[in-house]
């Protein structure tokens, strides 16, 4: 199977044409193409939690029409991409400076599981990019998720406080190893800087912003997702997006958040015997 150059081989597996016919019998009576449609009409097919799951919205084109409780949330996503973006562009032109007044080059993302696993793929995806390779020269990405203090260390081995952003990612602001993190990374700024540079040097990615404003982040410096983002689909979100454009530039992240969109439509459009993630997915089984 083939979509836009992506190319699906699945010669390998054990399965004759006899055995996908029955994979795809079992689709049908599994019901799937209605189990797709009530993801994207945000239906809460997340029956453990109540909860719609719409990654697909993070992606969706500005004009998508994507409801969850009859809301459209696709006007919401927009306003925090576009946020990101201009925040972006002042931290990446120079213009945002740290509390000496130095240019920020240096980012690092303190999150776990979802909050961290996602960006640090697509991070290394883009590294051999050559176009984002060329946009993230002279800056660094680095990702903290280990509470272990060798790899609190290791993440900010030969960066200097002056120069370096931190972006805390936690929906609640409470998740245990993340907060530590966060609170030992604040401490390695302000034994440098002192407690005033904190709003300069710390943003957040959550939805608490009683805490992160507690925390000593500047609230306007936080950027929202919300509860129908799993963690694990959470890098389209600004879990992702944000420390991604802060390296490689908001439209670079663009284009990844288009092609995931139309990997959206061709799940949710494409006959089976075509469909590449229906078809991974019937194979797994």
């Amino acid at each position: 199977a083939e979509f836009e150059g992506v190319f699906l081989d699945f010669a390998r597996q054990q399965a004759t044409t006899e055995t996908v016919d029955k994979l795809f019998k079992l689709a049908e009576a599994a019901k799937l193409k209605e189990k797709i449609e009530k993801m994207f009409n945000g239906e809460k097919i997340n029956s453990t939690e109540n909860r719609s799951v719409l990654h697909v919205a993070l992606r969706a084109p500005r004009d998508a029409v994507i409801n969850s409780d009859g809301v459209n949330v696709v006007p919401e996503v927009w306003s925090v991409k576009d946020k990101i973006k201009q925040f972006s562009e002042t931290f990446r032109s120079g213009s945002w400076v740290g509390a000496t007044g130095k240019p920020l080059t240096n980012v690092v993302s303190v999150g776990i599981g979802g909050s961290f696993l996602g960006p640090l793929f697509v991070h290394t995806a883009l590294q051999t990019d050559p176009e984002a390779a060329e946009s993230a020269k002279g800056r660094q990405l680095r990702f903290l998720a280990n509470v272990d203090p060798v790899d609190v260390a290791r993440s900010i081995k030969d960066l200097d406080p002056e120069t370096t952003l931190v972006v805390v990612v936690s929906k609640t602001f409470t998740t245990a190893e993340t907060m530590l993190n966060a609170r030992t990374i604040k401490e390695w700024i302000v034994s440098s800087l002192g407690p005033q540079a904190v709003s300069k040097h710390m943003i957040a990615v959550s939805t608490n912003l009683k805490l992160v404003k507690e925390f000593g982040i500047d609230p306007n410096n936080a950027f929202a997702f919300w509860d129908w983002v799993g963690g694990r689909y959470s890098v389209c979100s600004a879990v992702g997006v944000l420390p991604l454009s802060l390296q490689y530039g908001f439209p670079i992240v663009q284009r990844f958040l288009e092609g995931a969109s139309s990997i959206d439509n061709h799940f949710r459009t494409a006959s089976f015997e075509k469909n590449i993630p229906v078809l991974l997915g019937l194979l797994s089984v």
